[in-house]
């Protein structure tokens, strides 16, 4: 089956899935999410979801989050992995905000990837998300199934993120990773394939 057969297959299944994904990510604004997204580092959502909305009312701004300690912050997130590393990258991160950009988040890549603690990842997430601009933030999930449905063989996050650019159309680009996602944590984990998983069976992979 060529590639494209394949991607055929991704798309038809996970549009008659999640046919208007949401974020899973809890957030308010974008930078609500911002904060969501760079605690969402080796956590699960639920994880995120369960601990923010107690942060957020402390510090629903930059400016708020900009006041605080990193140790205040690690007493909100302490249950999320690396917590002491993603407080004080938190609170740079905000304060950065506040110096460079009147306490807004930037809505460009370039200038979302130069804060404290943002990768290219974070920043895709954010641009999708918060400002509609295509964008597809490959994390492990996505990684994991573009090669094992054999979308892509790259080895690199770079490389799988181009070529399920080629492969799906733009517009879908903001939705699909959300799709991706979903249905790997549902019906095909890292684990391996569960038997519902139609993806893997129409492929034959299962």
């Amino acid at each position: 089956m060529l590639r494209t057969e394949k991607a055929a297959v991704v798309l038809d299944v996970l549009q008659r899935a999640y046919p208007e994904p949401g974020c899973p990510l809890h957030h308010r604004d974008a930078f609500t999410l911002l904060v969501a997204v760079m605690l969402s580092a080796q956590c699960t959502d639920a994880r995120v979801n369960m601990v923010t909305p107690a942060l957020f009312e402390v510090a629903p701004t930059p400016y708020a989050l900009a006041a605080m300690s990193p140790q205040e912050v690690q007493g909100y997130i302490a249950t999320c992995g690396l917590a002491a590393t993603k407080a004080k990258r938190l609170v740079a991160m905000a304060q950065l905000l506040v110096e460079r950009h009147r306490a807004a988040v930037p809505s460009s890549f370039a200038e979302l990837e130069a804060l404290p603690g943002v990768g290219h990842k974070t920043a895709s997430v954010v641009m999708a998300q918060a400002f509609g601009e295509p964008a597809f933030p490959v994390d492990t999930h996505i990684f994991r199934l573009a090669r094992r449905w054999g979308l892509s063989r790259g080895k690199t996050v770079e490389k799988v993120e181009a070529d399920l650019k080629k492969l799906f159309p733009k517009q879908l680009w903001n939705s699909l990773h959300v799709q991706f996602v979903l249905w790997g944590r549902e019906h095909c984990p890292a684990r391996g394939c569960r038997p519902t998983c139609t993806i893997c069976s129409r492929l034959k992979l299962s």
